[in-house]
């Protein structure tokens, strides 16, 4: 379904960005009463870096 998987090097400050970027887009998806399970998954993947 996926194609090969592929590892990012990112630096502290871009995983900041990242998880803050991933917030405001859960908190839109809240909002809009959408499933946020995506979004979830990403920000506790980042939050194991």
């Amino acid at each position: 379904m996926f194609g090969d998987k592929v590892k990012l090097k990112v630096t502290p400050d871009e995983i900041n960005v990242l998880v803050y970027a991933l917030n405001e887009l859960r908190n839109q998806l809240i909002e809009e009463g959408k499933y946020t399970d995506a979004v979830d998954d990403l920000l506790l993947r980042l939050c194991d870096c």
